[in-house]
């Protein structure tokens, strides 16, 4: 599959592309500039020369022509970035990742973006989309590192069924992730709010906390 990732150069776009591209699919980065989206294909290129040919780079409407579109961007330019593609994005799969956080002291927050969560928001601006909320509390970092297994459970919501499978379909590829079904696209917000107690927990104990849900017996994990 070819998987376009708008604001594909912050840590988790680019961690994304690299995985993407380790496991079969053809991952393009996108970026306001293409410019820039380049020289982060060109880095993770250095890194991972293996996957020469599955990552390529161009403008958030380039990685927007791909079959599936993820929105990796910061949390407030989410919406605005899906509407300004939003011809391209007509019809297909949304994969958005992205969380509404602030650091504030010592602390991180969560905080509440239009129609209650980042991804009803790209909903909301991009009707005839169908939006995936999932990924949220995958660290940036692991998930580059793709000579190791990312071992974790991922919630996966949406309001369409159909979108929801394909989403939980890629991210059950991915070794040592287990997709989990949590619902509409309403518990987006109680699932990306999640992801500053995550981050909360990384800064206490000095590690990268991965969330696993017990007595959730789904069959194996790749």
């Amino acid at each position: 599959m070819k998987i376009g990732i708008l604001g594909g150069t912050g840590p988790a776009g680019r961690g994304l592309a690299a995985r993407l591209a380790s496991i079969g699919h053809d991952a393009v980065v996108g970026s306001r500039s293409a410019e820039r989206a380049q020289e982060i294909v060109d880095a993770l290129l250095e890194q991972w020369p293996d996957l020469s040919g599955r990552i390529t780079a161009g403008d958030n409407e380039a990685a927007a022509s791909a079959e599936l579109v993820v929105v990796a961007t910061p949390w407030d330019a989410a919406w605005t970035t899906a509407l300004s593609v939003s011809d391209h994005l007509q019809g297909k799969v949304v994969l958005c990742m992205a969380n509404a956080l602030a650091r504030v002291g010592h602390e991180f927050e969560a905080l509440i973006p239009p129609r209650g969560s980042v991804a009803a928001s790209v909903q909301a601006a991009v009707p005839g989309c169908q939006v995936v909320a999932a990924m949220h509390h995958v660290p940036a970092k692991e998930l580059g590192q793709v000579d190791h297994p990312v071992e974790m459970d991922v919630l996966v919501c949406a309001d369409h069924a159909e979108a929801k499978q394909v989403g939980m379909d890629l991210i059950a590829q991915i070794p040592g992730m287990r997709p989990l079904d949590a619902g509409e696209l309403s518990q987006s917000a109680a699932i990306e709010a999640l992801t500053a107690v995550i981050l909360q927990l990384n800064v206490r104990y000095k590690t990268r906390a991965a969330v696993r849900f017990t007595g959730i017996d789904t069959g194996p994990v790749a």
